[in-house]
């Protein structure tokens, strides 16, 4: 019975050494593709500009809606062929932030408007397709609640639609851009992964004549595809609807455009919470896409080689499960007498693919100054570990449930170094997941120790990575979300009464 178990699980660790190492291998393919990687031409303005309507997805953004509002109104498109939707789903004091705002631009002659629904049902799927019949445009602008969207973002990304060859594009993605990359060390590590992901992953991909993403805001969709029968729409049985949409648009013959010289700024979380809240809404809501999609796409009449790479980029986020296993299986099978494969080698595969990307990501943006921005590798990749608890039960929801609460990454309007945030009402409390990051962080010291005792010291640090990881995820979370002094100086009358009524 022993033997039988020992070898289970020495297979459970080839599968996941082996699917670590092929998603390694799939960055490095992204890199070797993004040498092709040209701006598509840029189409001649139209002489009649179509009429668009922009839709801002909203719940409880007090400190950035006004921002994005005024963004908006500000785009340098004929006035009269824009409307402005505020998809306002708030129960906060937004609602008359909201309300002031649009009334401002109203009584300068723009047309914005503000669609609440009786309910949130369905929340940003829900919102969005609740307002679609309301909209007068023939295009689809969308913008979360942190973007800010350059004054000229409409006049060079509609005429893509418009070109002699336009006729099939049914959505454009801009590149994402960073309000508050310098802000902070955490920022500038997530900074460095969003480049990565937009300058080398989606430009390859859509290089390649590859499927894409639509990553949820930054973008412009025609009408009329949302609208396909084909299509279906928006729906809400996955919490990546933004993913679920482009997929199924592409499987049914519609094309995307990708625009790497055109930026949408947006807020990045600087609270290590918000991010892994963040990480955990695009891991479930990606695994329930390859859920729901992965047969399509299998049985689709695309080439093989875009249907894997479909394969693996809806199914990214299985990484976090595979570290996490990976992590779990190495003591036992030490402790039954056997030794795994060396992860010497496998740190060497596994380790390429991603720091290559990243390098590769600054390298396009900015030749010269690349490598300070790469420099915050070593804090992405703590990151990114540290996160693989969280991410993991994010997997297993994502293949067992459909949709789910839809947790909004809270932003803050943080743009300098000296904005502040900690005094925030949307200041995520202490989550109980770090209570588990914090004991796989003693039991990866535990299996450190152990490695090293049997199979030699070269081999611990790869275990230690895992420590490190889970203690800087889990400890910034307990530093950024400690109670406030002002809390505590609150909460102490009320403490004291309490006694008192018990004495």
């Amino acid at each position: 019975m022993q033997q039988w178990v020992l070898y289970a699980l020495q297979f459970v660790y080839g599968v996941c050494a082996l699917g670590l190492a092929t998603y390694s291998v799939h960055s490095i393919w992204l890199v070797w593709n993004s040498r092709r990687c040209q701006p598509p031409p840029s189409p001649p303005e139209p002489a009649v500009w179509p009429r668009v309507t922009i839709q801002l997805p909203i719940y409880n953004e007090r400190h950035v809606i006004e921002r994005l509002i005024d963004a908006c109104a500000a785009l340098d498109y004929p006035a009269d062929l824009v409307q402005i939707q505020v998809l306002d789903d708030s129960s906060d004091d937004t609602v008359s932030l909201v309300n002031r705002r649009c009334a401002y631009w109203q009584s300068l002659g723009r047309c914005v408007e503000v669609v609440r629904r009786p309910n949130r049902s369905g929340y940003k799927a829900g919102a969005l397709a609740y307002a679609l019949p309301l909209a007068s445009g023939d295009f689809i602008a969308i913008f979360d609640a942190d973007f800010q969207p350059a004054p000229d973002f409409l006049r060079r990304v509609i005429p893509y639609f418009l070109a002699p060859d336009g006729q099939s594009v049914g959505f454009v993605q801009a590149r994402w851009g960073h309000v508050n990359r310098n802000y902070s060390v955490i920022t500038r590590s997530q900074a460095l992964a969003l480049d990565g992901h937009f300058a080398i992953e989606q430009d390859a991909r859509y290089a390649s004549g590859y499927l894409i993403g639509f990553n949820g805001s930054g973008g412009v969709w025609r009408r009329i595809c949302i609208e396909d029968l084909d299509v279906g729409g928006w729906q809400q049985d996955t919490l990546c609807e933004d993913l679920d949409l482009s997929y199924r648009a592409q499987l049914a013959g519609w094309r995307p455009v990708y625009l790497n010289d055109v930026i949408a700024p947006a807020e990045i979380p600087p609270q290590v919470t918000a991010y892994k809240r963040q990480q955990f809404r695009w891991a479930k809501g990606s695994v329930q896409t390859l859920r729901k999609l992965s047969g399509k796409v299998w049985d689709s009449q695309r080439p093989l080689i875009q249907r894997l790479s479909a394969l693996l980029h809806l199914g990214n986020y299985l990484i976090h499960p595979m570290l996490l296993t990976l992590l779990l299986i190495i003591p036992p099978i030490l402790l039954l007498g056997a030794a795994p494969l060396s992860p010497v080698p496998l740190i060497g595969l596994t380790s390429l693919g991603p720091p290559l990307l990243y390098a590769a990501g600054q390298i396009r943006l900015d030749r010269r100054t690349w490598w300070r921005q790469w420099a915050y590798l070593p804090l992405l990749t703590l990151l990114g570990m540290g996160v693989c608890l969280s991410n993991t039960w994010a997997v297993w929801q994502g293949l067992h449930s459909n949709g789910g609460e839809f947790q909004r990454t809270p932003k803050f309007r943080v743009e300098r170094a000296g904005d502040g945030w900690r005094h925030s009402g949307y200041r995520l409390p202490i989550d109980r997941m770090m209570v588990g990051e914090l004991l796989l962080m003693v039991y990866a010291i535990f299996a450190a120790v152990l490695i090293g005792q049997r199979e030699g010291w070269f081999s611990a640090p790869f275990m230690l990575l895992y420590a490190a990881s889970f203690a800087a995820v889990a400890g910034a979370g307990l530093w950024q979300g400690r109670p406030r002094m002002r809390e505590l100086q609150r909460r102490q009358p009320e403490f004291l009464s309490k006694r008192q009524l018990h004495k």
